[in-house]
């Protein structure tokens, strides 16, 4: 079994993109990084560093962010932060542990690689590039570090893991629905239109595309909390809502499962 990896460059309302994908048998994933004004939102993951460094090269940029920690968005860190000297950015509390030997499961750096330590800076809560502003804006759920980046001057948001898709199937054990929930709202009070999502891409209308997943989690939450309400146990829960089992459910271990959407709602219905 050998995984395949392939990518894509492109480019929409001055920003250039190249998306990368990684392949096993049925389980495909994918991951973007973007470019514009002079600064780089992600780097995609060790994995991909050899498809995306052509991109890299085409590309002037001044600094890097970093929506999150996780090795599909800080693979190339170092790569960037050595070739090229370039400071990197991104939230204060995931910074000492991308100092340090990446740390998480097996599958992960078979997809992803094994992302190599780097040093950052903290971000803060708004930067500047070459002609614009940028309101950093926390989003965690999907990470405790998770951060979307807003272009004031072009209401361009790039949104990391907040979107991804408009429902919801899978989660990480550790993510938060209701934490997600908090984080859409709070990006929606932003004047924003055209959205960058690091696995979906470029989304013309990002203000309607947050707000149906905003709607599909509340009702999800609705219905769960209904049925818990009922006596229902969370893999009775699981079992009505999410009858479709995924193939990376069994390559995670369990780490991605529709199960943890249930949990993360009837635990906080508990609190």
């Amino acid at each position: 079994m050998f995984l395949k990896t392939k990518s894509m460059l492109d480019e929409c309302s001055n920003v250039r993109f190249v998306n990368g994908v990684v392949q096993l048998n049925s389980v495909k994933l994918n991951v973007y990084c973007f470019e514009t004004d002079g600064v780089l939102i992600d780097t995609g993951s060790q994995s991909l560093a050899e498809k995306f460094k052509d991109f890299f090269a085409l590309i002037d940029i001044d600094k890097v962010v970093i929506t999150h920690a996780h090795e599909d968005h800080t693979g190339s860190a170092q790569y960037l932060q050595t070739e090229y000297g370039l400071p990197i950015f991104m939230n204060e509390m995931a910074i000492e542990e991308c100092a340090q030997k990446a740390d998480y499961p097996f599958y992960r750096k078979f997809f992803w690689g094994k992302r190599k330590p780097f040093k950052a800076e903290p971000i803060g809560e708004s930067f500047n590039s070459r002609n614009a502003e940028w309101a950093v804006i926390e989003t965690p759920g999907h990470a405790s570090d998770h951060l979307a980046f807003l272009n004031k001057e072009t209401g361009q948001l790039f949104t990391g893991d907040l979107y991804i898709h408009p429902k919801t199937k899978l989660i990480l054990r550790d993510e938060s629905i209701p934490t997600i929930i908090n984080s859409l709202e709070k990006t929606l009070s932003y004047d924003f239109g055209e959205l960058f999502c690091c696995h979906a891409g470029y989304v013309k209308d990002g203000r309607m595309a947050l707000q149906k997943k905003l709607a599909y989690l509340q009702e999800l939450r609705e219905n769960t909390l209904a049925l818990r309400k009922k006596g229902y146990q969370v893999r009775e829960i699981h079992a009505r809502l999410f009858p479709k089992k995924y193939p990376i459910t069994y390559f995670s271990f369990g780490e991605w499962n529709s199960i943890h959407i249930i949990r993360s709602i009837v635990n906080e219905g508990n609190e």
